[in-house]
This record gives C-alpha cells, structure tokens and sequence, in this order.
C-alpha cells in the first residue's frame, strides 16, 4: 500500500534527465506513488516505459491541449492504452490561457483533439484525466470542458469518468463536475494561497486527490524549485489543514480515492 500517491506528474520530462533515477528512488524510500502523465506522443510513450520499469509508477497516454496542431493517432494511442500499466487517456482538455480572442481555429482544433481522446477512454473503458485552464479571470475553459463532458455523460453515464487535474475552478465548477462523478485533484499553490481554500473545503474528502505536477508548481517550502512527487505531502498536509481534519485520514483517504479512481489493484 502507498503511503501517497501522486496523482499526476511528469517523470518522463527532460527536468528529470540529470537525476530520475534518484528522484524515483526518493520516491520509493517515502512510500509515494505516482501517475506519471503523457502530453503527445513521445511523452506517452516514455511515461508507458516508465511505468514497465517501475512497480510504484503508472501512465496516462494522450495529448495536451495547446499540442492540438500535432493531430491525434487513436491507432497508435490505442495501442498505447491497452498497456496494463496505462491507468487513464489523458492530460487532455481546452486551455484558454494564452488563447487569442476570437482565435475559432484553435478553439476547434482543442475541441475535435479533446473528443477524439474522449471517444478513446470510452473505447477502452480508461478514466479521463482531464486538463482545463481558462483564459485570465474568467471560468471559459472549465465551462467549455463541463458541456463537452456532459453531452457524452448524457450518453454513457458512469462508464464516463475521470479526475479533473491542477483544479483551480470555484465551488460552482467543482458541483458540475461533482455531478458526473469526477474527482478533483489540487497542486502546491493551496500552500502559499488562500484563494482555493473555498473550493478545497467545499469538495467532499472522497471526491478529492492530491498531485504535484511535477517538475511544475512546487509547494511550500519548495516554492521556486524543481518539483517532484515526494512533495505531494505537503499538499496532502495543506489539504488537512485546510480542512481541519485528522493529516492521518486525510493521507489514507487519498490514497484510496487514487486507487479507486483508477482502478489501481494492489
């Protein structure tokens, strides 16, 4: 049994291309977990060899939002997703963040590479691990990947499923994606900011997971560093703090919401 998991990082990243070996070992020795995430094809690819190397990691295939240009192989993905050792298709979504207004093409382009991913998890019965980042003050992108995942809920009810990753939506994204059975993960900003700690509170304990994103968004007292997946415990810890329930429970329980999540057999 992990001591933590994290549920979404980048192992296979060129931060890590001086040192994974140790970081992976840092891992092992803390008892932290982690789902190592693809964001195209190479990154898929590498986080599947990854997760074959290594008992304590596993892998998401897929393609990032901002990479929608580089077009979606299902052929090639399929293959990819039907490894013991992929546990979801993703990180896909819409990411407004940098978008352009009225920049339709693109906004086209993240929407047909999203649905194509949509369609290959509901193939192949594999949560989503969903990416969505809306454009400066605004909820769009949350509000777009709601009706998207809605109009295929509507459809295909729970066999639609997944977590939603680096959540930073108010309580009342949160509720919609609460709604069709999506978990919610939080990242190292909720220990250095206040402005989640609603959100964080709102969610019930069960619904909630905990990642890095890793080598991005290192918490406190990394803050400005490298990040890695052993940091999860501070997020685990400011979400206890948050909360103000029992770091025990609150470790035990996100482990087991990974676990169940991703349908991760021990």
């Amino acid at each position: 049994m992990p001591r933590y998991f994290d549920a979404h990082s980048h192992l296979n990243f060129k931060q890590y291309g001086a040192d994974r070996d140790d970081v992976i070992a840092r891992m092992q020795d803390e008892g932290v977990w982690t789902i190592t995430v693809g964001t195209d094809t190479v990154t898929s690819r590498e986080a599947v060899a990854l997760a074959e190397g290594h008992e304590h990691l596993f892998a998401t295939v897929g393609v990032h939002p901002t990479d929608w240009e580089s077009g979606f192989d299902a052929d090639v993905f399929r293959i990819f997703a039907k490894n013991k050792k992929v546990v979801a298709v993703g990180e896909c979504g819409l990411d407004y963040y940098r978008l352009k207004t009225g920049d339709q093409r693109q906004k086209t382009g993240q929407e047909e590479l999203f649905e194509s991913q949509i369609q290959l998890a509901l193939e192949q019965d594999l949560p989503l691990m969903v990416h969505a980042r809306p454009s400066a003050g605004t909820m769009d992108a949350y509000n777009d990947v709601v009706d998207t995942l809605t109009s295929y809920f509507n459809t295909h009810t729970s066999k639609l499923r997944g977590n939603v990753h680096f959540f930073v939506g108010d309580t009342d994204i949160a509720a919609k994606f609460l709604d069709m059975g999506f978990t919610l993960s939080f990242d190292g900003p909720i220990t250095f900011t206040r402005e989640y700690d609603e959100v964080v509170r709102y969610v019930p304990l069960d619904m909630l997971l905990a990642e890095t994103d890793a080598p991005f968004a290192a918490p406190e007292p990394y803050r400005g560093k490298r990040n890695e997946p052993v940091y999860v415990k501070e997020i685990v810890r400011a979400i206890a703090n948050i909360r103000k329930e029992d770091e025990e429970e609150v470790r035990r329980t996100l482990v087991e919401n990974t676990l169940r999540v991703f349908h991760i057999t021990l």
